[in-house]
């Protein structure tokens, strides 16, 4: 959803745009090419004559070989900026996670901690920690300038990580509060999300060799999250409420079920995911907007009400 967003705006802006992904990126007016960043003849064929780079590309989820995730994450980004450096990229924007220096504790108003792959929880925020830190790392003056920036917990229509799994679950009963659901967490609407990246690659250079949080600013209360978004999907909101502590146990439970054993698809819950949704995290703005000239221009209201407007259209449109 993210990468594609952030291709139709540059085409939109008048870019050379072009794509590296598996499959067609179905932007008008961008240039694919199909290959995976692991995939050395690929990446060195999407970075020719490229000025910019943004770095989309990752080994998404909750599950999964640690493997998969050390592949694509780090030797896949290892590839890329290896790659850009070589072809003469200018700018590279490596669009990073506040998981990778979230440690399981609240976070109240907290800024860009630096990446912690040794702490972060998780193979996704642990690889991403690393990938982070290799970034950073390869930022040159005079050569390939590096900016991280960490959009937290993109959604909009059509988005199958946050939304798609609150409908989900919620349409199935299987969608609990966790203790009180008191817990605030801010979340970054789609199209702010493709307005900050695109300032990261406009920024001046002093903003460079540093990492930014992105959010839309707005923290709120779990559940109120929870029940906006089941609302716009026009599911029935969470009733039931578990223990925050049950839950995590349960979900180091599930976690080491599904790596001992072939278990099909994703576990119903992970101790990853129970902490993110019974801890606060939200973040300090005042740094980002500063360095990146940015502000969002979607306020929360506004994107529920977008989703429940897509919701609709999705809905007519499936109607006999």
């Amino acid at each position: 959803m993210l990468g594609r967003a952030v291709a139709e705006r540059l085409v939109a802006d008048g870019h050379d745009v072009r794509t590296l992904q598996r499959s067609g990126s179905g932007v008008v007016g961008a240039r694919d090419v199909a290959g995976s960043v692991t995939d050395p003849d690929a990446v060195r064929a999407a970075v020719r004559d490229r000025e910019a780079v943004v770095h989309l590309a990752a080994k998404v989820g909750i599950t999964g070989r640690p493997e998969q995730f050390e592949d694509v994450n780090v030797e896949g980004t290892r590839l890329l900026l290896a790659e850009a450096g070589a072809a003469g990229v200018g700018r590279f924007v490596h669009v990073s996670s506040p998981s990778v220096a979230h440690l399981g504790r609240s976070l109240a108003g907290a800024g860009a901690a630096p990446a912690d792959p040794a702490h972060a929880r998780g193979p996704y925020a642990r690889t991403k920690a690393a990938a982070e830190l290799l970034a950073l790392a390869a930022d040159v003056p005079g050569g390939l300038r590096v900016i991280a920036v960490r959009p937290h917990v993109v959604w909009g229509p059509g988005d199958t990580q946050l939304v798609g799994r609150v409908v989900d679950r919620a349409r199935a009963g299987r969608l609990p509060v966790l203790g009180h659901g008191a817990a605030l967490i801010d979340t970054t609407y789609v199209d702010n999300a493709v307005d900050a990246l695109v300032a990261g690659l406009e920024a001046d250079a002093r903003a460079y060799g540093e990492a930014y949080v992105v959010t839309n600013g707005e923290p709120r209360p779990v559940v109120e999250l929870m029940a906006g978004i089941c609302a716009a999907a026009g599911v029935p909101m969470p009733r039931r409420h578990v223990p925050a502590a049950l839950a995590r146990g349960a979900g180091s439970v599930l976690d080491a079920a599904w790596r001992t054993f072939p278990l099909p698809g994703e576990p119903p819950l992970t101790r990853f995911v129970a902490e993110q949704l019974s801890t606060a995290h939200w973040f300090d703005q005042r740094r980002t907007r500063e360095a990146l000239g940015w502000t969002p221009r979607v306020s929360l209201d506004e994107g529920l009400a977008r989703l429940a407007a897509w919701t609709a259209r999705q809905a007519s449109a499936a109607a006999p």
